[in-house]
């Protein structure tokens, strides 16, 4: 046993983990695993079943979780003398998810890892497939007798749910036929991020952010999702999806929910997600095409060049078509039509092949009336609040202050706290969080059908207006951030996008506590 355990565990399960030999598994979940364990969290009575169509040794299975562990956990195995027992709760079946007959063999494997690790029947099933499959694995599971247990079973699917709001709802009505909603857990990893969670903190346990978080005090809030990679090996996945569906339905409107959202009654799953919703229902839809083109713009990155070395344009890349009117890149300006947020836009963004990794949201607020007192000339630089979700870690807000040794000149400071600084880059990763919460059977940071069904609603009347006409799709040279057009989208409001984590901030003088 490791030394030091800490108190909160997650009781005793079976983790039955579809699609075990890829991408997501081996970056991602078998690390997570090791960290909960490592940590505490998990104690000795747990197992983890992998299971894939791909024939493999339980000893080659052990070695593929090794090498996972060795290039993408943050604990160090090198140094883990004790490895051969955490491994030793890992087996391996090679499944055809489309044979009932293997299903039942699965239970039969599960009730003997149970019987070995004293668990009680908790299982849960952890479908790391396409979304298509997971009607189906569900059907069989029920079929094969894996939901005959005297303990709890739980289901978590990955995005992307569904395509559109009408393939959305017949995924979930195939999956509601064998579980119920309270054992659905639907993962969007943003939700799992540090700073994320940390925004409901900043806003509701802080006397002069809540009475603030209003129209009367902020102007605008900005959310900024950008990636330098281009689609990579995602190349077939991501033409039919796009940057509105990979990243809009899902992360960015989540994000908008958690800075818009009412302060829940109770510190409890079904309060937060009750608000959360409220928001998604007072989103102002986009009525007609012309509305979208006024308010949307969307863009695909062609040839250019990411931290001076050069990359191929959008429609050269592996699996995509030549002639893709797919956008690699979106923007838009949204409306909470609600009496705390009348009046005041979300600017949102994202796009792959931009300038800088980034997750941010800013949060500027009402300027000091202009013509008097210190901003006489009209110069004066509004109030931010920055929440740096990725790369780093932290909070920052610029306030304006004297400079010193000047007869009332003024300068911008940023004050900054680095979570990453502080506590190092050996923080919780998102999928160890969001793990830990779906065995624990806390469902704070999933993503509840309706608020789903409600994400897809706005999404797809931008999708529907972008399937009637493709002339507004702009291009934009790898390594910029995008159209103009999206620059033009604030500035006719008299705003401006704000730099981001990795740019230059301009001349601010930094606060920190960083050492």
């Amino acid at each position: 046993m490791y030394g030091h355990r800490i108190q909160q565990t997650a009781e005793g399960a079976v983790i039955l983990l579809f699609g075990a030999t890829g991408d997501l598994a081996r970056r991602k979940l078998f690390p997570a695993v090791y960290s909960l364990y490592r940590e505490g969290k998990l104690t000795d009575q747990f197992a983890v079943i992998g299971l894939a169509r791909r024939q493999k040794t339980r000893e080659q299975f052990h070695q593929d979780v090794l090498e996972s562990i060795r290039e993408f956990a943050r604990h160090d195995v090198e140094k883990d003398e004790q490895f051969h027992e955490f491994i030793s709760h890992f087996e391996y079946m090679s499944l055809n998810i489309n044979d009932v007959d293997g299903f039942h063999q699965l239970r039969d494997l599960v009730e003997q890892q149970e019987q070995t690790f004293g668990l009680k029947g908790n299982r849960l099933f952890y479908l790391a497939l396409a979304p298509e499959l997971f009607g189906p694995v569900s059907a069989n599971i029920r079929a094969g007798g894996l939901l005959e247990t005297p303990g709890w079973t739980r289901l978590v699917i990955e995005k992307p749910f569904g395509y559109d709001l009408e393939s959305a709802e017949k995924l979930n009505s195939q999956i509601r036929e064998v579980f119920r909603e309270e054992e659905i857990f639907r993962i969007d990893h943003y939700l799992g991020k540090e700073m994320v969670q940390n925004i409901e903190v900043i806003r509701f346990a802080n006397a002069f952010f809540e009475p603030l978080w209003n129209n009367r005090y902020i102007s605008n809030i900005q959310i900024t999702l950008s990636e330098t990679v281009g689609v990579e090996e995602r190349g077939g996945y991501y033409d039919q999806a796009g940057a509105l569906r990979d990243m809009g339905q899902n992360h960015i409107l989540q994000m908008i929910a958690m800075m818009a959202m009412e302060p829940p009654s109770r510190l409890v799953s079904e309060d937060i997600r009750d608000e959360k919703v409220k928001v998604l229902r007072s989103l102002r839809l986009y009525e007609t095409p012309e509305e979208v083109r006024r308010n949307v713009v969307r863009g695909q990155y062609t040839a250019g060049s990411i931290k001076g070395k050069p990359v191929p344009g959008y429609r050269e890349e592996d699996k995509v078509n030549p002639e893709s009117r797919t956008e690699t890149y979106f923007a838009a300006k949204v409306h909470v039509d609600n009496l705390r947020w009348a009046g005041v836009p979300f600017y949102v963004r994202t796009g792959k092949r931009l300038p800088v990794k980034a997750t941010e949201v800013v949060v500027e607020f009402k300027n000091m009336p202009s013509g008097l007192l210190f901003n006489q000339d009209n110069r004066l630089e509004p109030n931010l609040l920055v929440f740096r979700v990725n790369p780093l870690e932290g909070i920052y807000f610029k306030i304006n202050a004297k400079k010193p040794g000047a007869d009332w000149a003024l300068l911008p400071v940023a004050m900054d706290f680095c979570q990453s600084g502080q506590v190092g880059i050996n923080t919780p990763e998102a999928y160890e969080r969001l793990l830990f919460d779906a065995i624990k059977g806390d469902a704070t940071y999933f993503t509840r059908w309706d608020e789903v069904a409600l994400a897809w609603a706005f999404t797809d009347r931008i999708a529907d207006a972008w399937r009637q006409s493709d002339e507004d799709l702009r291009t934009y040279a790898a390594g910029t951030w995008g159209p103009e057009e999206g620059k033009e989208l604030l500035a006719r409001d008299g705003f401006r996008w704000w730099p981001v984590n990795g740019q230059d901030e301009g001349e601010v003088t930094w606060v920190t506590n960083r050492a």
